[in-house]
C-alpha cells in the first residue's frame, strides 16, 4: 500500500512513545473493534491535540470479522478525509500467528505485537527475536509480552490465569530480542472486572522499569480507576508509556445503541446514519475522557515537531 510513506504524522510505535517518560504522560492505544470507531478515535485525539494509537488484535479480527486490509484502508482514508494532523500509529495488538503479522506489515501497520507469553522464556525469546528481525527490516516496531495477563472475556487472549512479569527475566528478554516495547503483567486484566478490584503491583512495575530501557505497556486498563493509571504512569524513574483501552470503548458504543452484546463489523456498519452517529459520539466522548483523565496526553501532539522535522 505504501500510504504510510506519504503521511508525515504516522509513526512507528517506538517513535510515538519517545517522549512519554520525559514529559510524564502515556499514549492511549485504543482498540477499534469496529472500523467505524476509527474516525471517532482520531477525532478525539485531534480535539485534544494528543497522540493516539489505533489497534486491533488477532482475536478481535476474528470475532468482529474485520479484514486487516479493510481496517488499514479505513485508517489511512480517515486520516486524509478528516484532515487529521496529530501523531498517530497503527498497531496490531495481541497476535500469535506470524502470517497475520506479515499481512499487517504488508497493509502498512506501523507496529505489531507478538504474544508468545504462553511459552517458556527461551521459546518466547526465540519467537519474538524472529518477529523483531522481520519487522525491523521493514521499519516496523515490535511490542512483546513477558508474563501472562489474565482475561475475563477471552476477546484478546485465551487464558484467565495470570503470571506476573519477573524484572530479572524482563532484562534478559529485551536484551535478547531487541523488542521496542514490553507489555507487562502487574495486576490488570483484559475485559470487565465484574465486581473485582484491579490491583496494580507498583513495586514490581518500578523494578521492571529499572531493569529495561524500552517503553512499558499496560494492558487491561478498562475499568481501572484513573488514579491507579496515573500512578502507574508517574512512577519515580518513569512508568508505563502505552495504555491499552478496549472494553470501555465498545461498552460505550453498545450502550448508546441499546445493545448488550457485541455485533460484527458488517452488522454495525449496516445501521442507519442516526444510530451510527450516536455510536460515534459515544466513542469519541469516551476517548476524550481517557486522554484527559487517565493518560494526561492532551496537548502533547506538539512534542513531535522535531521528529516531523527530522523526516522532512
Amino acid at each position: 500500500m505504501n500510504t504510510r510513506m506519504n503521511l508525515s504524522n504516522v509513526f512507528a510505535l517506538k517513535e510515538i512513545l519517545k517522549y512519554t517518560s520525559r514529559e510524564g504522560y502515556a499514549v492511549g492505544a485504543f482498540s477499534a473493534r469496529y472500523t467505524t470507531m476509527i474516525r471517532s478515535i482520531l477525532r478525539a485525539g485531534q480535539k485534544c491535540a494528543s497522540p493516539v494509537i489505533i489497534q486491533i488484535s488477532q482475536k478481535e479480527i476474528n470475532k468482529y470479522q474485520v479484514a486487516i486490509d479493510k481496517f488499514s484502508h479505513e485508517f489511512y482514508t480517515a486520516i486524509i478525509e478528516e484532515g487529521i494532523g496529530i501523531p498517530i500509529a497503527l498497531h496490531l495488538d495481541h497476535t500469535k500467528d506470524f502470517a497475520i503479522i506479515e499481512r499487517a506489515i504488508e497493509a502498512d501497520f506501523t507496529s505489531v505485537m507478538i504474544d508468545a507469553s504462553d511459552k517458556p522464556l527461551e521459546e518466547n525469546i526465540a519467537v519474538t527475536r524472529e518477529v523483531v528481525k522481520y519487522a525491523h527490516d521493514r521499519s516496523v516496531s515490535v511490542e512483546a509480552e513477558l508474563g501472562r495477563i489474565s482475561t475475563t472475556d477471552f476477546i484478546e487472549t485465551d487464558s484467565d490465569g495470570q503470571l506476573y512479569t519477573d524484572p530479572r527475566e524482563a532484562k534478559i528478554f529485551i536484551e535478547e530480542t531487541g523488542a521496542d516495547a514490553l507489555a507487562v503483567s502487574v495486576g490488570t486484566a483484559h475485559g470487565p472486572y465484574e465486581g473485582k478490584q484491579p490491583n496494580i503491583d507498583y513495586q514490581r512495575l518500578q523494578a521492571i522499569r529499572a531493569a529495561v530501557k524500552v517503553p512499558l505497556v499496560l494492558h487491561g486498563a478498562s475499568g481501572v480507576p484513573a488514579d491507579m493509571i496515573m500512578r502507574a504512569i508517574h512512577l519515580d524513574g518513569g512508568g508505563v508509556s502505552k495504555v491499552n483501552i478496549a472494553t470501555d470503548l465498545e461498552a460505550a458504543l453498545l450502550k448508546s445503541l441499546g445493545y448488550d452484546t457485541s455485533l460484527t463489523d458488517a452488522r454495525l456498519s449496516a445501521l442507519d446514519n442516526e444510530m451510527l452517529n450516536k455510536a460515534a459520539e459515544a466513542v469519541e466522548e469516551t476517548v476524550i475522557q481517557k486522554i484527559e483523565q487517565f493518560l494526561g496526553s492532551q496537548g502533547h501532539a506538539a512534542d513531535f515537531n522535531c521528529i516531523r522535522g527530522d523526516r522532512e
